[in-house]
């Protein structure tokens, strides 16, 4: 942050916000939408282990509930993903391609058609999706196996145990996070998604590969420490 607010100031610290917003926006109103046109009927708590079978029955149908809402929404609010992505990476070689969420659009939908509005979708949704139904059936076995119902504060324990199991499994579903942004910037024009700053990927499991060999599947990761690699162009490509 420190570097950027050097070079660019600290306006500089905010390139990509404005397509940000608009796909936070976008997200936000699809899954209202999708949730509105196809309701979950509600289910009485329950919590009970002779209620296991019902209770199982029940995270799974809210799972697939939530899952079908933010795949949605995901594919609705991913072409400004890729903007912000976009016009983040402009910094590293000082480029202006991406200057407007406009100009934006029609520059992609010029040199990539569609297609290029959604790269890096997939390992997204992989990640998305697996995200939720490993955190909620976390959850739900914590709460029925190691939390009992006659201590006083089990309620309270559980309504913590989503929001713990939410950190946990999104630290194990990052690298889905870092290859679906990788693939959003790669070989698209600008010098970060290009060699020596990256190789060109063929797929998104070729980056994946390739950031698993090199050990950099979780760069990234942490807020106050980084791995220090060597220059992506020293690495043979496959």
């Amino acid at each position: 942050a420190r570097h950027i607010v050097e070079v660019d100031g600290k306006r500089g610290l905010f390139r990509g916000l404005t397509p940000r917003l608009i796909s936070s926006t976008l997200s936000t109103i699809t899954r209202g939408s999708v949730k509105k046109a196809f309701p979950l009927e509600d289910m009485e708590h329950v919590s009970n282990k002779d209620d296991v079978k019902t209770s199982l029955r029940k995270v799974v149908r809210e799972t697939s509930h939530e899952m079908m809402m933010q795949c949605v929404s995901r594919v609705v609010s991913h072409p400004l993903h890729v903007i912000s992505m976009r016009c983040m990476v402009q910094f590293v070689g000082r480029e202006v391609k991406y200057s407007g969420v406009f100009r934006a659009i029609g520059r992609i939908f010029k040199e990539e058609g569609i297609l290029g509005f959604f790269v890096g979708l997939v390992p997204h949704i992989l990640g998305d999706v697996i995200f939720l139904w490993c955190c909620n059936l976390l959850a739900h076995f914590i709460n029925t196996y190691a939390v009992d119902d006659n201590f006083s504060q089990a309620s309270v324990i559980r309504s913590y145990t989503k929001f713990v199991m939410g950190i946990a499994v999104s630290m194990l579903t990052y690298p889905f996070l870092l290859v679906g942004d990788l693939m959003a910037v790669n070989n698209c024009g600008l010098r970060a998604g290009l060699p020596p700053y990256a190789p060109v990927f063929a797929s998104w499991i070729h980056c994946w590969r390739y950031l698993s060999a090199q050990g950099q599947l979780f760069r990234g990761s942490s807020l106050l420490f980084r791995r220090a690699s060597i220059p992506a162009a020293s690495f043979p490509i496959d």
